[in-house]
């Protein structure tokens, strides 16, 4: 009843404050999974339905948004304009560690409510559901690393946001297709991404997740059943030793800070080179974790770490043309330096 109530609420409020004349106050709008979708001719209140979108709307259009799907952590807070520090929390659609509170979403008045991230199954049948449930129109954004300039355009399409949009659409396609040919005829460095408070998981290659790693690097993690979630799958540290690496990446919560005194991981190649490093952190995972627009930082840095010799690029200059796009706000040396102090060859 009280979701019921919060509905009717919400399509009074709406009807209240349309225009007289419907035609010239609406739009249709036909998201990634070819759904036609009416929306308000001028869009200036958005929710997002989980992490992917609130960094990817954040990029775009943050004075737009109406809350977030889950709190800025302090992390997150020191790349993050202080103005948009405080914002409601609305849950997370998918995952995540609070589901999504209608009542605040009805409640924080939204517009219309974008759901970005991959088009799996049943995510058209989930946003009409939701369509009807709530009386807002829901639209789905695919969002793939190769894919980000048709991320961003629509994006501005949808939000009337089309020169920011297609700045970010260039930024994308640009960057990644000058990494992918950097890749063209490099001999890929034999990489491992470790993750988990044990150092016993990892992101296997063809999983969701590892995407960029089997793009920049021999993911030596191949396993039966690539299990497509942020926690990889689970090995042993037999498994381990018998993969070796060159190079090890290690998630940033996991155990880069004791491998140097572990007898077993110090049996390893990489350890005894000195050849592992910490993913840099801050606001988000470089590597995606979410798998958003930041898994370019991820590329870029990976391209700078295992192929020095052949990037054109200074890594402090593209990470800091990065955050100006995508955070609005200005690296600063002493930040960078932060970031990466466990992440590149000192």
């Amino acid at each position: 009843m009280k979701k019921l109530l919060c509905l009717l609420c919400a399509l009074m409020l709406t009807f209240s404050l349309s225009p007289v004349s419907a035609e010239s106050a609406t739009r249709t709008f036909t998201d990634s999974l070819g759904r036609e979708v009416t929306l308000p001719a001028q869009i200036e209140r958005i929710a997002v339905t989980g992490s992917i979108g609130k960094i990817t709307l954040f990029a775009i259009a943050p004075d737009l948004m109406v809350g977030l799907p889950e709190p800025w952590d302090d992390i997150e807070k020191a790349y993050i304009d202080e103005k948009y520090h405080d914002m409601h929390t609305l849950g997370q659609l998918y995952g995540g560690k609070g589901g999504l509170n209608l009542e605040e979403l009805l409640m924080a008045d939204p517009q219309v409510v974008i759901d970005i991230g991959d088009s799996k199954e049943g995510v058209a049948e989930d946003m009409d559901s939701l369509t009807q449930q709530t009386g807002l129109p829901w639209v789905h954004i695919e969002a793939q690393i190769d894919t980000l300039d048709e991320t961003y355009t629509l994006l501005g399409e949808l939000l009337g946001r089309e020169e920011q949009g297609k700045k970010l659409a260039d930024y994308c396609k640009n960057t990644y297709n000058s990494l992918i040919s950097l890749m063209d005829g490099t001999e890929k460095a034999n990489v491992l991404y470790i993750l988990g408070d044990k150092g016993l998981n990892v992101l296997a290659a063809n999983s969701y997740h590892s995407t960029i790693i089997d793009l920049m690097a021999n993911n030596l993690a191949v396993v039966d059943n690539p299990l497509s979630k942020g926690t990889g799958n689970e090995v042993d540290m037999e498994q381990i030793l018998l993969w070796n690496p060159d190079v090890i990446l290690f998630a940033p919560d996991s155990i880069y800070d004791t491998v140097q005194e572990d007898p077993i991981w110090q049996s390893l190649s990489a350890i005894q080179t000195g050849r592992y490093y910490k993913v840099p952190l801050g606001p988000f995972n470089w590597m995606g974790m979410p798998p958003a627009a930041q898994r370019l930082l991820g590329m870029m840095w990976m391209g700078s770490l295992l192929y020095p010799e052949a990037v054109e690029y200074d890594l402090y200059e593209a990470v800091s043309e990065y955050y100006q796009l995508f955070y609005h706000k200005e690296l600063t040396p002493e930040q960078y330096n932060e970031l990466t102090k466990a992440s590149l060859p000192q």
